[in-house]
């Protein structure tokens, strides 16, 4: 029932900034959690950040705190990731995803989640 789109990827230098956009489609989005994944070459997909239906509550790995920022537009079905400070370890493909129910939690496990995007690839040069 959600269909999700990434844009926003590319390459960037070192300290340089980027937004990735997920827009999905379906009813209900406001009610979905969304999270942003990402998978090095040769690492495991993982979390980076995830957000609840309604935006209330966020979540951060560690190593990104302070550095991406998530955020939603429900009016636009779409979920943001805002990526400052950029470093090398940071190339990566990264998706989004969304959950089928509808919750006020937000969720940062492969498995918490239903509808994937394509990913998109976030090259940082050093």
């Amino acid at each position: 029932q959600v269909q999700l789109v990434e844009s926003g990827g590319g390459l960037v230098q070192t300290g340089g900034s980027l937004r990735l956009s997920c827009a999905a489609s379906g009813r209900a989005f406001s009610n979905h959690a969304m999270g942003w994944f990402r998978q090095a070459a040769g690492k495991e997909r993982e979390c980076v950040a995830a957000i609840s239906g309604l935006g209330g509550r966020t979540y951060y790995v560690d190593y990104v705190k302070g550095r991406f920022t998530i955020s939603r537009d429900n009016a636009k079905k779409t979920v943001y990731l805002q990526m400052n400070s950029l470093k090398p370890e940071d190339t990566a493909v990264y998706y989004c995803a969304a959950r089928r129910d509808y919750t006020a939690s937000y969720y940062y496990g492969i498995y918490d989640y239903d509808y994937w995007g394509q990913g998109t690839q976030v090259t940082v040069s050093s």
